[in-house]
């Protein structure tokens, strides 16, 4: 079943972001080599197992929110799903080189979310 595997939290002040979540959460954020500064975090469920994967960056737009991303077995399958239940597609199918795909959407309540297909041969 499509669950979440991602989520992306934009910030203001990146150093300020980090150091709340991991006082907080006590996640653990791993620098990735960009043009801009990105975090990739590392979450635990309740009983100290890996939890969901996240990621942080600079806020892109003014009032830009926590983005949620859904695996799913195939982007196509779910964009012409979107469609069909009156959402939009935003951001078609993108390569993310190594890690997989992605696309953006936006439900019929105006919420912005992401697909994401799992693929380390994606370019």
């Amino acid at each position: 079943m499509p669950t979440i595997v991602h989520f992306d939290l934009p910030a203001d002040d990146t150093e300020r972001a980090i150091n709340f979540y991991e006082k907080l959460f006590d996640w653990k954020f791993i620098e990735v080599p960009m043009t801009t500064p990105y975090y990739l975090i590392e979450t635990k469920d309740l009983e100290g197992n890996p939890g969901i994967r996240g990621g942080m960056g600079k806020r892109g737009l003014p009032g830009q929110q926590v983005s949620n991303y859904i695996g799913v077995p195939s982007i196509e399958e779910y964009m012409e799903k979107v469609k069909k239940l009156d959402g939009k597609i935003i951001m078609p199918k993108t390569a993310v080189m190594g890690w997989g795909y992605l696309a953006i959407c936006v439900d019929t309540e105006n919420n912005t979310f992401g697909l994401w297909e799992e693929d380390s041969s994606a370019q």
